[in-house]
């Protein structure tokens, strides 16, 4: 469907007669006079073309016309629009917070038969998560010694997607872990919905340590739920792994520091629930649990694909004015090269 943004524009198409047909001709006893540079040009064009070839379908004057009507179509912003689609939505506003804290570096991961460490394996579960959350709006929260929105609310998940991909481990600090904070700035970002869409708000919040700085997790995760924002915890790391040091191969436990009771009394409070995850394996079956959610119902969402279209009569008369121009020029040689030979025959 072809359609015109500012249709009004085509008003002005008889401009250029109206400027003609009520312009006074120069009264030649007026001492006073306007001076045209370009006054040798004109007087060239019209002195080699009769006063027949000047008249209104004269080639000259249709060009110039041609050049004025797609000027003006060109001004009226022609555009095709396609047909409707539907984007489906689902209603719900997820917001993802992950642990980049220095403790993430810890290898205790497999992804693919290779040793990984714990942020490069949840990247590569959380990733397949996100490209499947089709109609939720998305964000992203990095966290270590302070948190930080990495992504405001969207539907783009190759953003949500691309910027989780780009994180790395001290870009927030690398010495602490602030959940509380990481909580509180989610809060934050998903006060503002309208009440009806309460029960749409979900944070899922992934950590491997315990909070060691910023608020207590435990008061906004309070906060959270006055709101009506369920948290979904994920207590994150092995619980063995070999070592190697100068007493030989010794077996630790990675996630020592993993505070599993904070996090279960912050999703009990807001109505969600907390997983633990020893392996990719065991991260990949929570995500496909948390994918699961029954979504909010919501009315779907609209658009109409368009295309601009104004560049092909814009190019059209910038096309048709260079011809005028070129013309011009050509003319106005020529006739100074005849004038040249009349005076030398002369």
């Amino acid at each position: 469907m072809y359609s015109f943004d500012w249709p009004w524009m085509f008003l002005l198409l008889p401009l250029p007669a109206l400027v003609y047909w009520l312009s006074k001709p120069v009264d030649s006893k007026q001492k006073q006079s306007l001076k045209v540079p370009f006054y040798e040009q004109v007087h060239n064009l019209t002195a080699q073309h009769s006063v027949t070839q000047l008249h209104a379908f004269s080639p000259f004057a249709v060009f110039a016309f041609l050049a004025w009507i797609f000027l003006i179509t060109a001004s009226a912003q022609p555009k095709w629009s396609g047909e409707t689609i539907e984007i489906p939505v689902s209603g719900r506003d997820l917001m993802l917070a992950v642990d980049i804290s220095g403790s993430m570096e810890t290898p205790d991961m497999f992804f693919a038969q290779d040793a990984v460490n714990r942020l490069t394996a949840v990247k590569s579960v959380l990733q397949p998560f996100i490209r499947q959350r089709e109609g939720d709006r998305m964000g992203l929260i990095l966290f270590a010694d302070n948190a930080y929105l990495q992504t405001p609310l969207t539907f783009d998940r190759k953003t949500i997607e691309k910027m989780l991909y780009d994180s790395f481990i001290g870009m927030a600090g690398s010495k602490a872990t602030a959940i509380g904070d990481a909580i509180g700035l989610a809060v934050k970002r998903l006060k503002d919905l309208p009440a009806d869409e309460s029960d749409s708000r979900v944070l899922i919040l992934l950590t491997d340590g315990s909070n060691n700085a910023g608020i207590d997790p435990v008061t906004a995760a309070k906060l959270a739920k006055q709101i009506g924002i369920k948290i979904y915890s994920i207590g994150f790391g092995a619980d063995e792994m070999i070592v190697r040091s100068f007493m030989g191969r010794q077996r630790v436990n990675p996630s020592r520091d993993l505070d599993e009771k904070t996090l279960k009394l912050i999703a009990e409070t807001t109505g969600g629930q907390y997983f633990r995850a020893r392996d990719t394996q065991e991260l990949k079956k929570i995500y496909q649990t948390l994918d699961q959610l029954e979504p909010v119902e919501s009315d779907n969402l609209t658009y109409r694909p368009s295309k601009a279209l104004f560049y092909w009569p814009l190019s059209i008369s910038l096309v048709l004015s260079l011809i005028l121009i070129f013309a011009q020029w050509s003319s106005s040689n020529s006739n100074k090269t005849w004038n040249r030979v009349n005076r030398r025959e002369q």
